[in-house]
């Protein structure tokens, strides 16, 4: 099975590339970069095959998928950068990245009739209440402009292609690329005290095993809307921090605080990111491991335990 993998340059881009190597099926990688500008860590991604491909120009993406022809496509690229997506002269960009390239992406998927994936996030909600959201819960009401922007890729992968899944993520961590775990360890190692919000709450999303999970997915006709992160019930960002010093060791002192008292985001997060991954036992898929387990194993794969 010959798969196009949209950001490859990224964490999870990068994670899915090798985990199809892994299977014998066969990646065919892209970001907007000449060549592969991710992490050089030897593995299957650093020589797959790459694409230069900018999602954003409609004639580029079909014209080199096309010339490609994949049998499925797991579109990973995205703005990420969720306080710059504020900024009104990023705007154009989010819009282009996450709407408009997402858009091409399905239009060509459709005119091959082959299966896309499209990676979304908690964000489209409105992060409010405390009950799990639903994979299929329509009560979208996103709280700032890159929520709104991958909102606006959901609609238009389901309004221009049948042959879709869409699958929801939060609180993303990898090897290739920063993340929260990178960011907390950083500031452990050179301060006594760090503050971390203990009211917005959901679940880690390793992207080791998420990968796992969409190769799984890809393969089959099982499409819609999906949640995946992982297992070990919904935490605050303050116990991660909390799990993460534990295991690497570090006496950092965790002292947990409210998003008002913490202050600085230009977006607005979410307070409520805890997902319903109930569709995925439903549909026959296995749910990701337990985050403890996932922070144990990343934290080794980084070298720092």
């Amino acid at each position: 099975m010959r798969v196009l993998v949209t950001g490859v340059n990224g964490q999870l881009g990068h994670d899915v590339v090798n985990e199809l190597a892994s299977r014998g099926l066969e990646p065919i990688g892209s970001d907007i970069t000449p060549a592969y500008a991710g992490a050089d860590d030897g593995s299957a991604v650093c020589s797959a095959k790459y694409i230069q491909m900018d999602i954003t120009d409609e004639g580029a993406v079909r014209a080199r998928t096309i010339y490609e022809q994949p049998q499925a496509i797991i579109h990973c690229a995205a703005w990420t950068a969720v306080d710059a997506a504020e900024d009104p002269e990023n705007g154009p960009k989010v819009r282009a990245v996450n709407f408009v390239g997402t858009k091409n992406m399905a239009k060509v998927a459709s005119e091959l009739d082959i299966p896309i994936m499209y990676i979304s996030t908690d964000y489209v909600f409105n992060g409010q209440g405390t009950e799990p959201w639903d994979a299929d819960c329509k009560d979208f009401d996103p709280l700032n402009f890159y929520g709104a922007s991958k909102l606006m890729g959901e609609r238009t992968l389901a309004a221009n292609t049948e042959k879709f899944f869409i699958v929801r993520i939060a609180w993303v961590f990898g090897k290739n690329g920063k993340n929260f775990i990178k960011t907390m360890l950083n500031v452990g190692k050179t301060h006594d005290e760090v503050r971390v919000v203990n009211d917005q709450i959901g679940t880690p999303t390793y992207t080791f095993d998420l990968a796992k999970l969409l190769v799984d997915m890809i393969q089959t006709d099982k499409y819609g809307y999906y949640h995946a992160t992982n297992e070990g019930g919904y935490i605050s960002w303050y116990d991660f921090t909390c799990e993460i010093y534990r295991q690497a060791g570090l006496k950092t002192r965790v002292v947990p605080v409210t998003t008002a008292e913490y202050g600085l985001s230009k977006a607005a997060r979410p307070f409520n990111s805890r997902l319903d991954k109930s569709k995925l036992v439903k549909c026959g898929f296995t749910p990701l491991p337990d985050w403890k387990d996932a922070v144990n194993r990343y934290l080794k794969e980084i070298g720092e335990i």
